[in-house]
């Protein structure tokens, strides 16, 4: 069985952000749920294990603060990851924006390894059509372990089968200085079975198996309850 840490200082940054949204919110909203493995930008960090995660986030205005939460698993000993994010989702020009600064956090990676970093992220989104499309750009100045400057460049498009079915794909780009270069994709379908319950079941892939297992394609389910 896995460890489980606590990432004092990515929840400190979550709270200290959050507290001033909080007691003046508009919104509080959250999920938890539980996938088959846990994905982050195109690899597989659960180790094929299962991987519960919860999310909450407040809202006041158009800025945000959100907390994220999943058990993971890799090579450098990390049993967990946590993401708190400071956002602001503006609208101009027909486009819904996303700005937005993360801390990302790998607790219980072993003694040595660079396990807390930021990253700055925009998304720019516009409806064409029947097709929901997204452009996303992340780039983190200093990354995980040993990597150095990254980017993450991503286009995703969706389409909305019924009112509860909808399928999407994104292809995407990672380029990292110290780390590993790829291009990555997802394809899958997501189903809402009431208001507040949702199953996703998506296949993974990147162009890079012979970097190792966290690089090769994978199947993925998940159901989650929002709230």
């Amino acid at each position: 069985m896995r460890r489980q840490t606590i990432a004092f200082p990515a929840v400190v940054v979550g709270l200290v952000f959050a507290f001033p949204l909080v007691a003046q919110a508009q919104s509080l909203s959250g999920e938890a749920g539980v996938a088959s493995q846990y994905v982050g930008k195109g690899l597989g960090k659960s180790d094929g294990d299962i991987a519960p995660f919860a999310k909450v986030e407040t809202v006041l205005g158009q800025a945000y603060v959100s907390v994220f939460a999943t058990d993971a698993a890799g090579s450098q000993g990390y049993d967990m990851e946590i993401i708190s994010t400071l956002g602001w989702r503006p609208r101009a020009a027909g486009f819904a924006f996303d700005l937005a600064v993360l801390n990302r956090d790998l607790p219980g990676s072993r003694a040595g390894v660079d396990a807390n970093y930021w990253e700055y992220q925009a998304d720019a989104a516009r409806k064409l059509g029947p097709v929901a499309t997204r452009i996303r750009v992340n780039y983190s100045p200093d990354g995980f372990a040993a990597t150095k400057a990254a980017w993450w460049l991503e286009l995703q498009g969706a389409v909305a089968m019924s009112a509860a079915t909808k399928v999407s794909a994104a292809v995407a780009n990672r380029m990292a200085d110290g780390g590993v270069d790829s291009n990555a994709w997802n394809l899958g379908a997501k189903r809402r079975l009431t208001d507040a319950v949702g199953l996703d079941l998506r296949w993974y892939d990147t162009d890079r198996h012979n970097a190792g297992e966290p690089y090769e394609g994978r199947l993925v389910a998940s159901a989650a309850y929002s709230f």
